[in-house]
């Protein structure tokens, strides 16, 4: 039998609880049902679905086998759909999530750039430091900055986000300028505040192999980094901040960058969406866009 049809038919028994439920939503006979699995089971010589006269439940290797066979099929419906999706035009409504830093600062202009080149696309931009459930809340698409929980999500790898320490000329004139990590524990240093205090107060920086780890603190603390970047451009102290929003005041001599040949932190970033979700054009070439805007090195 075709291997795709009983991933298919196995995946409908395993939403429904039966063979026979299962047959009514597939309009086949609860014994053609059956075969379909057999043949998935006798391919994999094992069973994927414990059965007794009263119930069935999946095995544990059915329930792993179910999850993957979910993304097989969902890559199998976006293929046969490609040809389709690449002649029709993007349209209805496109709702991305991200981080309220993030979006505000490089995410928002990309979108606007996607509104502009397809004008049958309605997008809704939510922003928030909350982590969303993608398919409760109805989202198209969603970018997370760190290391990725496990997840059924499709997660297409985006650029990294790196950070980097800066302070205004003026600060560097009365306070001196750092020239190793550790000396930043004598400086007033801006501290993000975040769900971890531990993480936030201790920068990480590294070096051909070594790995140095500061301790830092300051008067100032806040939760919002483009309030830290307007004081650091004050004169306030040393902040800790992304590339994409730092560089810009470097270029402008607002900020001057410190401790050159010392790597800061950064994060992988990912877009997410859902396997399940056949890719429309309108996500599709979103994706495609973002990819494109924050490159992979």
């Amino acid at each position: 039998m075709d291997r795709l049809s009983g991933m298919s038919v196995f995946v409908k028994v395993a939403d429904c609880g039966s063979f026979a439920a299962a047959a009514a939503e597939l309009d086949l006979s609860a014994q053609m049902v059956g075969k379909h699995v057999a043949a998935l089971e006798a391919r994999l010589g094992a069973r994927l679905i414990a059965r007794t006269t009263r119930r069935q439940n999946l095995t544990e290797l059915g329930l792993a086998y179910y999850r993957q066979c979910r993304v097989v099929l969902a890559e199998a419906d976006a293929a046969d759909a490609l040809a389709e999706d690449l002649a029709a035009e993007p349209r209805g409504r496109l709702r991305i999530n991200a981080s309220v830093t993030f979006g505000s600062a490089a995410l928002a202009p990309v979108v606007l750039s996607y509104a502009e080149r397809h004008p049958k696309v309605d997008v809704d931009l939510v922003l928030s430091d909350r982590r969303v459930d993608l398919i409760e809340e109805g989202f198209d698409a969603v970018v997370r900055i760190g290391e990725l929980a496990d997840s059924s999500l499709v997660a297409r790898p985006l650029g990294p986000y790196r950070l980097i320490p800066a302070a205004a000329p003026a600060y560097l004139v009365r306070r001196g300028r750092p020239s190793h990590p550790r000396d930043l524990a004598d400086h007033e240093c801006l501290v993000f505040l975040g769900s971890s205090e531990s993480r936030s107060h201790t920068w990480t920086f590294g070096r051909d192999g070594e790995v140095e780890d500061v301790r830092v603190g300051g008067r100032l603390r806040m939760n919002d980094t483009r309030a830290m970047l307007h004081a650091a451009e004050a004169g306030a102290g040393i902040v800790m901040g992304p590339e994409m929003l730092i560089q810009p005041l470097l270029n402008e001599k607002r900020l001057e960058r410190l401790l050159p040949g010392w790597d800061a932190p950064s994060w992988p970033m990912h877009v997410l969406y859902a396997p399940d979700r056949r890719p429309t054009a309108k996500l599709r070439t979103f994706l495609d866009m973002l990819v494109e805007a924050f490159p992979r090195p």
